[in-house]
């Protein structure tokens, strides 16, 4: 099992972070601090983690803000700094630097290259929300494109495991950065700028596909990917403009045969399944599948088919896995799969998943026949 994200705030990023600041500034209680910072991780989650050595930080460096953003940025420039041995400087940025918006700002940006930024810059938009933002249209243009990307991550309407900026949630304000880096150079940025989208289209479609189509019209070396990745959330409710925006007939194609490998999938197995799909017209089929049980409905990237006319047919072959997370309970129970082509589903076969079948005994193997 993968090491919990947790444990990465841990006593080494923390021995990172002590000989960095011990390194500009020699007076730095080192070990006072190391020890306090370490001291009560074990229990905490990952953002208390981040929180805890922030807090010991501010204690062992009892300076004006001003001061310490300076210590922060010259510790930052050494280049020794990742995210986990960063996180808790950015945090220790966005807790204590709310009065003093230049060097605070500034301090982000220095540490940015190294640990991010985007969660310890919400409060300043939500407190100096056109300063900031004003700030933030200027790392927009930087040749740095963890400023870049940034400028888009910081700025997201929902950004994960962020706090949440009332204003952010509606469509405008943060239009202009989106423009400066739908086409960026880096594929870092393009991602977040696409995220960005992806939140937008969650609260306010008519918005983002009015963005997307103006920068489909416009052109550019990636726009075209930026554009398919940005509308994945509209795409998986079948959205028929979003469709449309990737040169999809809505509707259109059909699923021939869809057959499962089992129709009995244990607990942390895979379902494994084939479906040839049939093009109703020429152009791009867009494939979704989606697993459904009772109160719950999930969709999932299938793949993309170009036809050269309609009734091309291409078959394709997907194994789902119902791999135990921490974050999803997969019971089990009655289950159904659909295939959904541009939108909509054309085809749907039942399956259980079934508790682990003891060593040596193999799960009941046979295949219901799909309705289409």
């Amino acid at each position: 099992m993968a090491q919990p994200l947790k444990d990465m705030i841990n006593a080494r990023s923390v021995s990172v972070l002590a000989h960095g600041l011990a390194a500009v500034r020699p007076a730095f209680p080192r070990a006072r601090f190391a020890e306090r910072a370490v001291a009560g991780l074990g229990p905490l989650e990952l953002k208390d983690r981040v929180r805890h050595v922030s807090a010991a930080l501010h204690d062992a460096l009892p300076l004006p803000y001003p001061r310490a953003a300076e210590l922060a940025r010259a510790c930052a420039a050494r280049g020794e700094l990742d995210l986990w041995s960063g996180w808790p400087l950015t945090d220790h940025t966005a807790v204590h630097g709310l009065g003093h918006l230049e060097e605070a700002m500034s301090g982000l940006a220095a540490i940015t290259p190294y640990s991010t930024g985007e969660f310890a810059v919400r409060p300043y938009l939500d407190r100096h929300r056109d300063d900031a933002l004003k700030i933030m249209y200027g790392w927009a243009e930087s040749p740095d494109e963890h400023l870049r990307r940034l400028a888009s991550e910081g700025s997201r309407p929902r950004l994960p495991w962020a706090t949440r900026v009332g204003w952010l949630m509606a469509p405008g304000p943060t239009l202009p950065l989106l423009d400066l880096l739908r086409d960026d150079p880096s594929e870092y940025v393009r991602r977040s700028v696409a995220n960005h989208v992806n939140d937008l289209a969650k609260d306010h479609p008519d918005a983002a596909l009015a963005l997307l189509a103006r920068w489909v019209g416009s052109g550019g070396s990636h726009v075209e990917r930026v554009v398919r990745h940005a509308a994945r959330g509209l795409l998986r409710a079948g959205h028929p403009e979003a469709l449309e925006l990737l040169g999809a007939t809505p509707g259109s194609g059909s699923a021939d045969a869809l057959t499962l490998d089992s129709a009995a999938v244990p607990v942390g197995g895979s379902l494994a399944f084939t479906v040839t799909v049939t093009a109703g017209a020429p152009g791009p089929l867009l494939l979704k599948y989606a697993v459904r049980r009772a109160g719950s409905r999930r969709v999932f990237h299938l793949g993309r088919r170009e036809a050269a006319a309609g009734g091309a047919a291409f078959t394709v072959r997907k194994s789902h896995s119902f791999r135990p997370v921490t974050t999803r309970n997969e019971p089990p129970g009655p289950r159904e799969l659909d295939v959904i082509v541009n939108g909509r589903v054309a085809a749907t076969v039942p399956f259980t998943l079934v508790e682990a079948a003891p060593a040596g005994q193999a799960a009941n193997s046979s295949v219901s026949p799909p309705t289409v």
